[in-house]
């Protein structure tokens, strides 16, 4: 729950629209609609949940929780956001998200 409201702060604070999350015990996916480049929300995400997660006393000072970058995928269609959305919420199985219909 830290995580996914650090996430949802960002979200109200900066105005973007947060279209599904999906906390896992060790990645977090998230779809979100915003009028820029996906790489400075992903650093806001991971920033807000680090301190999140440190004020909670969940993980050190020194601890660095996440992988160096992360992955971002622009979604242009309406369709490759839907099927991100159902992807996120429903499927953590064992198939990783693609937009191509393989």
């Amino acid at each position: 729950m830290i995580v996914e409201q650090a996430v949802r702060e960002v979200c109200d604070y900066r105005r973007y629209v947060l279209r599904a999350i999906n906390v896992r015990t060790n990645h977090v996916h998230v779809v979100v609609t915003a009028a820029r480049e996906p790489e400075p929300l992903l650093e806001a995400f991971k920033s807000y949940s680090t301190r999140a997660l440190r004020r909670a006393g969940v993980i050190s000072q020194t601890l660095k929780p996440w992988i160096r970058h992360g992955s971002t995928i622009y979604l242009w269609k309406e369709r490759d956001v839907a099927k991100a959305i159902e992807y996120v919420m429903l499927s953590q199985g064992d198939e990783l998200f693609r937009l191509d219909n393989r």
